[in-house]
């Protein structure tokens, strides 16, 4: 099937604008915010990380309503929705991990600690990238898209459960920040980072779904005339 120009170009015109957002906030926040009046400058990695953390998430849920919709109504294309959103979940989660150690270091004095929050979060991207994973012993298709939907909701049960870890539990981890517990000068590049964030895993979701239905469209298509047995045509 040939798409239009637009349809195909506005994943790329997505990743330009959440790029040039996320260049913005991030200048935002390493040269115009102040420092923080506990953490000093060290605080300056959440600009991205909590972004990061945030999308994360967001794209974990996103993969559990593409696994939904493809139990409840079928169609190949929310199986290549889910492959999609959860491979960039798993990148932006193991993202998060990393800054998440480079800003713990300084602060806690360790790089991981098994705390509610960090222990959650692990379990989610094994979770995931286990998922992933299973899709590769898995040939037929049908078959393969109906075990990862199954297994991405129970991975996504996990995902309220990292994000409301530090109410629950004694954490280490900060309580999650919002526009109330900081000032002005501190949440707006904050906001601008999200939203660059989210137009980037938008779009790069976008994008590898559309690889992903070529391969399941190429893997569902008939074999050709020359390949055909004879006498099985009838």
């Amino acid at each position: 099937m040939i798409r239009s120009t637009a349809t195909t170009r506005w994943p790329q015109a997505v990743l330009l604008l959440g790029a040039a957002l996320l260049a913005l906030g991030t200048w935002w926040g390493l040269f115009v915010a102040p420092p923080e009046q506990y953490m000093g400058d060290v605080y300056r990695i959440l600009y991205i990380h909590v972004p990061t953390a945030w999308n994360a998430l967001l794209t974990f849920l996103f993969a559990a309503f593409c696994a939904l919709n493809f139990l409840l109504r079928g169609g190949v294309r929310w199986d290549a929705r889910l492959e999609a959103a959860m491979e960039v979940g798993v990148v932006l989660s193991l993202l998060l991990c990393t800054q998440g150690s480079l800003w713990a270091k300084p602060t806690w004095g360790v790089w991981w600690d098994w705390d509610p929050r960090l222990t959650t979060t692990a379990i989610m991207v094994m979770a995931f990238a286990g998922v992933l994973a299973l899709r590769r012993f898995i040939d037929d298709p049908v078959r393969r898209a109906t075990w990862s939907a199954v297994s991405a909701v129970v991975a996504s049960a996990n995902v309220p459960i990292v994000y409301f870890s530090v109410r629950w539990w004694n954490s280490l981890h900060q309580a999650p920040s919002s526009a109330r517990s900081l000032s002005v000068v501190f949440h707006r590049p904050l906001q601008i980072n999200a939203l660059g964030m989210l137009l980037l895993a938008i779009a790069l979701i976008s994008l590898r779904a559309r690889v992903a239905a070529l391969r399941l469209d190429a893997e569902l298509a008939p074999p050709p005339a020359s390949a055909r047995v004879p006498g099985q045509e009838l």
